[in-house]
């Protein structure tokens, strides 16, 4: 069995997200204690996985990662002192609970990220690494800190069957079937509006390939074989925290 397609346990899916939590922060996508990521425990109803609330990302480890429920408790005694931001999973918990194919949930609030999210026009088809999410991108707009859980309902439908979304003067947010989806998604998406601020930034008039030629390329990323590359490219991308 492939490793993309094998079962984990709940050992190992708290190992592959502590370091999912880690590589997040190698390539500065943190913003502090605030952000999540969160991954479901396969075989249970509705369990996750998410941060220990104060533990800064790259000293992410295992052991600081809580077991909750849907609505943010945990499932698990905790020390003295130890909590979890229940709040910070109302976005979470929304794609979880109504995207059952996805096994990893990952937030950003980078500066990349909320230039782009504050953007008329949003991600703009103006990179190979932006054409992947072609069509394939929602948007939701910025309703205050997602602190309401009426707000999930939108959050929902403004996601619809994709995998990616922005929220709008806000940040990124992705999922994935597997951890190491997630992880090539947040990374490609963080790396499209990177070249989007850039490119706009200098003034220049921008080339826009037709709208064949994006679809075209964002098939080609759809091809068969999809997971089995992102669990290639996770693979090598944890030899960077050895």
């Amino acid at each position: 069995m492939n490793p993309a397609d094998a079962p984990m346990s709940e050992l190992q899916v708290r190992e592959e997200l502590a370091a999912l939590y880690r590589l997040v922060a190698h390539f500065r996508m943190t913003d502090h204690i605030d952000t999540h990521i969160s991954a479901r425990i396969p075989g249970t109803p509705d369990h996750f996985l998410i941060n220990r609330w104060g533990v800064l990302f790259h000293e992410m480890g295992p052991q600081d990662l809580v077991k909750i429920d849907p609505q943010g408790n945990p499932l698990e005694q905790l020390p003295e002192g130890v909590r979890v931001n229940s709040a910070g999973f109302t976005i979470h918990s929304a794609v979880h609970m109504a995207r059952h194919d996805l096994a990893c949930v990952v937030h950003t609030h980078t500066a990349d990220g909320i230039a782009v999210s504050a953007q008329t026009e949003g991600l703009l088809p103006i990179s190979q690494h932006a054409m992947r999410f072609h069509n394939r991108i929602g948007y939701h707009d910025y309703q205050g800190i997602a602190l309401d859980l009426d707000e999930r309902d939108s959050l929902v439908a403004d996601l619809g069957q994709h995998r990616a979304m922005i929220l709008r003067n806000h940040g990124l947010l992705v999922g994935g079937r597997t951890i190491a989806e997630a992880w090539v998604n947040i990374h490609y998406l963080e790396r499209a509006c990177q070249a989007q601020v850039k490119a706009t930034s200098s003034g220049a008039p921008l080339v826009r390939p037709s709208p064949e030629v994006c679809e075209r390329t964002a098939q080609q990323f759809e091809r068969e074989g999809a997971l089995q590359y992102c669990q290639l490219h996770w693979e090598s991308a944890k030899r960077l925290l050895a």
